[in-house]
């Protein structure tokens, strides 16, 4: 990839990025560029309060010097940014090329998505009703006390967890 570097020309004059612009005297003395302009449009915020004469030149030398910034790309190639598409695409294309039925695949796909739309949508249904996900929310809480009590705060009991949760996995995956 390649970097940028970044320039900022401060002896070009106003009148050469904004050829519309009068010609203005040059000043003796340079107004300091303290913070951005004001984003809001003119109208408002000569509403909100009157801007004097010099706050305007202010803004727009401000604007000037913000103009007068160049990129340049240079021919450093050391940086990398992310890992290259195709390392990510390699793999995902080698295992859809060893797949028999792809047909099976896409299609478990796209119901996965649908039911992933359906269900999302089912709970934004049940959250909006006045007091289910009130009372669903004290079932959760509720459950999740009890299975602490049950199956947590005792040391057998969470030995017993434990034993139970690597039978399962044991289960699906196989043992290699």
């Amino acid at each position: 990839m390649a970097t940028l570097s970044t320039t900022m020309s401060m002896a070009s004059s106003p009148a050469i990025l904004d050829p519309s612009r009068p010609q203005a005297a040059p000043t003796s003395t340079v107004q300091p560029c303290v913070g951005l302009p004001s984003l809001l449009p003119p109208q408002i915020l000569s509403q909100t309060r009157p801007p004097s004469r010099q706050s305007w030149k202010t803004m727009a030398s401000c604007r000037n010097l913000a103009r007068n910034v160049v990129s340049m790309a240079t021919g450093d190639t050391s940086v990398e940014v992310g890992p290259d598409v195709s390392e990510v695409l390699k793999p995902i294309q080698d295992t859809w090329e060893k797949l028999d039925d792809k047909y099976a695949v896409a299609s478990l796909a796209f119901a996965g998505i649908v039911a992933l739309w359906a269900s999302t949508g089912m709970i934004s249904a049940i959250d909006r009703l006045p007091l289910v996900p009130g009372i669903l929310e004290l079932v959760g809480i509720g459950y999740t006390g009890w299975f602490t009590y049950r199956n947590l705060v005792f040391k057998p009991d969470r030995e017993a967890l434990i034993e139970k949760i690597k039978e399962k996995y044991e289960a699906i995956i196989g043992s290699s």
